[in-house]
């Protein structure tokens, strides 16, 4: 069964770094798009970056450009989103989620697996 298992959250200090990992048992892992979203309580799920399947390349949003990086490792099914510079604002749920074989999207309604989530803190 597929599924999306993300971990890498905490509390951490404005300037500070983590990495979230997410790991999927997925078949052709490596032929998924995959995406991190994050989520507020009581706001909607906001796309944050994404890694095209194919051809490697990533997209981000504009408040996290040059302070977070999107990579795999194919030999362990894995992504990773580094995130370095926090800020208090960086503050949510960062949830994983993967589509196969289709080109970078944003919406949220276009990826067909989902993770549950790891929680990161950021402190001012």
């Amino acid at each position: 069964q597929e599924h999306l298992v993300e971990s890498g959250g905490g509390l951490v200090q404005a300037g500070g770094s983590l990495r979230l990992s997410c790991v999927a048992s997925l078949r052709t892992f490596s032929m998924y798009t995959m995406a991190w979203f994050r989520q507020v309580p009581g706001e909607e799920r906001e796309f944050v970056g994404a890694l095209s399947w194919n051809d490697g390349k990533t997209y981000y949003i504009d408040d996290v450009k040059g302070r977070f990086t999107i990579s795999r490792d194919n030999a362990k099914n894995t992504w990773y989103l580094q995130m370095n510079s926090l800020k208090p604002e960086d503050t949510a749920a960062y949830i994983c989620a993967a589509v196969f074989k289709r080109s970078f999207r944003r919406g949220v309604d276009e990826y067909d697996f989902w993770g549950q989530g790891t929680q990161v803190t950021v402190s001012s």
